[in-house]
């Protein structure tokens, strides 16, 4: 699934130069994943439609990794590609995760959709909130004010299964210009083992998309390899 990045190429350096005196503290996994409708911050991304997924992520010891991930999109021969990379640890319960994420969109050459965020995240207990910054975009007109803000909690059920919540704000211009307006969405899922169910809503307002603001329920597996 998605994580949090660094500028690739400093972040692939910094990566190596720690392995060279370490590389028995490195973990390399992978994952697939296949979901009834791909749903990034409240907005299907795959046009209520299924998509499949799968990514690669280099963990070291000191904190320090670097991934990428892959997922199907709306159309025939269109994907999303991430590459990320960054720091993250925990200390006395509290767990912390700061990095960069490139969004790429290979959807040909008279499109710019690619963009960078800085994100970071902060734990405790079962809550975790997340703030994530546009930072740079190939899209002409954008203004790069782009900022999500979420706030989730996840708790253990009986019989392996866990329950999660998120509210998630996504304001600025670049988000009012791509929806209409700025937008909150919502999140309740229960997971037993790799399989998700999943219900989302979100508040945009728009004539012209008026579908967008359905609830969606999603079913989803993923596996880490």
């Amino acid at each position: 699934m998605k994580k949090m990045t660094h500028s690739l190429v400093l972040g692939s350096v910094v990566a190596a130069s720690s392995l060279i005196s370490g590389v028995a503290l490195a973990e390399v996994t992978a994952n697939v994943g296949v979901t009834s409708n791909y749903i990034w911050r409240g907005v299907t991304q795959s046009g209520n439609d299924s998509a499949v997924s799968g990514g690669l992520d280099y963990g070291h010891d000191s904190g320090i990794y670097v991934g990428t991930w892959t997922s199907s999109l709306a159309y025939t021969g269109n994907y999303e590609l991430d590459l990320y990379a960054g720091y993250a640890g925990e200390a006395g319960g509290f767990s912390y995760d700061v990095g960069l994420i490139q969004y790429m969109y290979p959807f040909g050459d008279n499109v710019e959709a690619d963009f960078m965020e800085a994100q970071v995240s902060a734990g405790f207990g079962p809550a975790t909130l997340y703030v994530a910054k546009q930072i740079s975009a190939e899209a002409s007109g954008l203004e790069n004010d782009g900022l999500y803000i979420s706030l989730s909690a996840e708790t253990e059920l009986n019989k392996d299964f866990s329950i999660s919540g998120t509210v998630g704000k996504y304001s600025g211009d670049d988000v009012k210009a791509a929806f209409g307006d700025e937008y909150t969405h919502y999140k309740v899922a229960v997971s037993k083992g790799d399989i998700s169910f999943a219900i989302e809503k979100n508040n945009i307002d728009n004539a012209t998309l008026p579908d967008l603001d359905n609830p969606v329920v999603t079913v989803s597996w993923s596996k880490e390899l």
